[in-house]
């Protein structure tokens, strides 16, 4: 890969969304709103006003407030700092066993189906921007609608899927789940019309960081989004890898490990600080570590490549 195009914006493989005019790409980071509750609203505004331009966000009041991501975004649109259209907004279907028993978006008593199709139009309901877009813009759609996790059965998971892709490509332009192994993406790939766009999961030691899940993601033109990238890895955090590459380049651990994450290719980042200094921070690393690739590729390369042996990666 040409060092020029190391970090660059990954493009969406969708064949169900030909001639259709979609954010086509997704940045190296994505801004994640989990456990922010009352700060979510502030928190997203500083976020695109600070170089993100996607928001990763579920239906699960218990970790997550739509509602106030939905309120950051309005504010961005209304103060001319971004259109609707450059923003990638991301949600999730959140099963019940991942919601709170008093303040979920769907009545659990009620089928699968649809509590499915409840939760999606609470989400379009929180995303409805039609007071603040500009005249003929598309004010009301979720980029992304994530299948949280698999449900317990692969017959479930299928039957939530299957429920999802009824909304594409209009109301939902892309499908994804998190939190699953290689061998339920396999078969969700195999099984689905509409094929997965993204996978979510924990990138740390304990699934030896994807590295089967990420390689189906390469094959099969999936985008793999990290998350727990820094928490999950205080080691690598620590390592002499990440540390040679933020003395190098004058650029902190975590911002070089996030570097070293995204430098595997086909990686976006879930990127959830709530410090307006460390945003500003990780998108100016990687212009200086993009800028010290270009200038020094041997060296780039030889710590790529260190990196990759730490993680039991043995080739790109």
């Amino acid at each position: 890969m040409s060092t020029s195009a190391i970090f660059e914006k990954l493009a969406f493989h969708a064949p169900h969304l030909a001639g259709k005019h979609v954010i086509s790409a997704l940045p190296a980071f994505i801004y994640g709103t989990a456990w922010k509750k009352g700060a979510t609203s502030e928190l997203v505004y500083q976020a695109l006003c600070n170089g993100f331009t996607a928001i990763d966000t579920a239906a699960q009041p218990k970790h997550y407030r739509e509602d106030l991501v939905a309120a950051g975004i309005s504010r961005a649109i209304k103060e001319g700092k971004v259109k609707r259209s450059d923003v990638y907004v991301q949600t999730k279907f959140t099963s019940v066993d991942g919601q709170n028993p008093g303040d979920m978006p769907y009545d659990p008593k009620r089928p699968l189906a649809d509590q499915v199709n409840a939760s999606v139009l609470s989400s379009l309901k929180n995303f409805n921007f039609a007071d603040v877009v500009a005249e003929g813009e598309d004010a009301q759609y979720i980029d992304a609608l994530v299948l949280h996790s698999p449900m317990p059965t692969l017959d479930q998971t299928l039957e939530v899927w299957q429920t999802l892709e009824q909304y594409v490509p209009n109301e939902i332009k892309h499908l994804g789940i998190s939190n699953c192994n290689l061998f339920t993406l396999m078969d969700l790939y195999e099984r689905s019309r509409i094929k997965p766009s993204v996978v979510q999961n924990r990138f740390y030691p304990n699934t030896k960081f994807d590295i089967g899940v990420r390689q189906f993601c390469r094959e099969k033109n999936i985008i793999y989004q990290s998350f727990w990238t820094l928490s999950g890895n205080p080691s690598l955090a620590w390592s002499n890898e990440v540390g040679g590459l933020a003395n190098q380049v004058g650029i902190s651990t975590q911002s070089a490990l996030y570097c070293l994450v995204l430098g595997l290719q086909n990686v976006a980042i879930l990127n959830g600080t709530k410090s307006v200094q460390h945003m500003k921070e990780d998108w100016k690393a990687i212009e200086s570590v993009e800028s010290y690739a270009k200038s020094h590729p041997e060296n780039w390369d030889n710590t790529l490549a260190r990196f990759r042996k730490l993680i039991g990666q043995p080739k790109p």
